[in-house]
């Protein structure tokens, strides 16, 4: 599990169906200062995040476990509130 920021979403009206539903997100990976590491990618939203929030994200096999017959490798699972660095 990660930090991120939400930077942008993703549109796209032709997807396999076991996406259909998902809001996709573009996220920046952010460090305990809120500095971006690495290259932007795109997450599946389970909690309703919006742009410009920070993110808890999962990826790999913990997020196709949490939903099942599913075509997503990464997931938005938490909204951060605050951090106490």
């Amino acid at each position: 599990m990660y930090m991120a920021k939400v930077v942008g979403n993703v549109v796209a009206t032709r997807k396999e169906e076991s996406l259909v539903g998902f809001k996709l997100m573009i996220i920046q990976k952010i460090d305990s200062q809120k500095r971006n590491i690495g290259s932007e990618e795109v997450a599946a939203d389970y909690v309703g995040a919006g742009i410009g929030e920070y993110v808890l994200v999962c990826s790999g096999s913990a997020v196709r476990v949490q939903k099942h017959n599913v075509s997503i490798d990464m997931a938005i699972v938490g909204i951060i509130d605050t951090m106490d660095v």
